[in-house]
């Protein structure tokens, strides 16, 4: 069973949320919040799988909750529900290390597969999203990549893959690689090119056309 934290401040929509998580049967609304600090408490009290925040919310928003969460809980993924209009929250959630945004309106499948798609590794970022929000991220960027060690074949496809948001496990098939070998190059590009966490590796990797 896959463990969700659910943050979302309108009751109706965490409701409707709720019930779209749970037509699939593998995932399970385990802990409920109205706020940011609500979720951060219930983080002390159980564990979680997925932190699924709504960005605006009362007392402590969804990004000062990200922000915590990846610093107090780095394995538990996180992923935030946005709507257009708050594209300069979203571009910070992903700064801080978030593993991707969905609209609101997101329909059932699409917000299953996203949860999925994060635990898998992936960064998750639906169609239209992607497309309006993408582009400032990587022009707003600050990564600035020393490259002390060429990178290999092997991890120059690798990156490829990050930069088309596959998961480990997709990279892994694609490559005829064991999921813990993709890990590992992954951690050496990382170090190689002085990079923070996969989706600093995603930005690079599209930045300078490697996909």
């Amino acid at each position: 069973m896959i463990r969700i934290l659910l943050a979302e401040d309108q009751a109706l929509v965490a409701q409707g949320l709720k019930l779209m998580m749970e037509t699939d049967s593998t995932l399970k609304v385990t802990g409920e919040a109205k706020n940011g600090r609500i979720a951060i408490s219930l983080c002390e009290q159980q564990s979680f799988d997925v932190a699924v925040l709504d960005i605006r919310m009362p007392e402590v928003d969804g990004l000062e909750a990200a922000r915590i969460i990846r610093y107090r809980w780095p394995n538990m993924k996180v992923l935030i529900l946005t709507t257009f209009n708050d594209d300069e929250y979203a571009l910070e959630a992903l700064r801080l290390g978030a593993h991707g945004y969905m609209l609101k309106d997101a329909n059932a499948e699409a917000l299953i597969q996203s949860i999925k798609g994060c635990l898998a590794g992936g960064l998750q970022l639906q169609g239209e999203v992607a497309a309006k929000v993408l582009p400032r991220l990587l022009n707003n960027t600050k990564v600035r990549p020393n490259l002390k060690h060429p990178l290999t074949p092997r991890e120059l496809d690798i990156l490829k893959r990050i930069g088309e948001g596959r998961s480990n496990k997709e990279i892994a098939e694609e490559l005829a690689l064991s999921v813990g070998t993709v890990k590992n190059h992954i951690s050496q590009l990382l170090d190689k090119l002085n990079l923070r966490d996969r989706t600093q590796l995603a930005i690079f990797a599209i930045h300078n056309h490697f996909v």
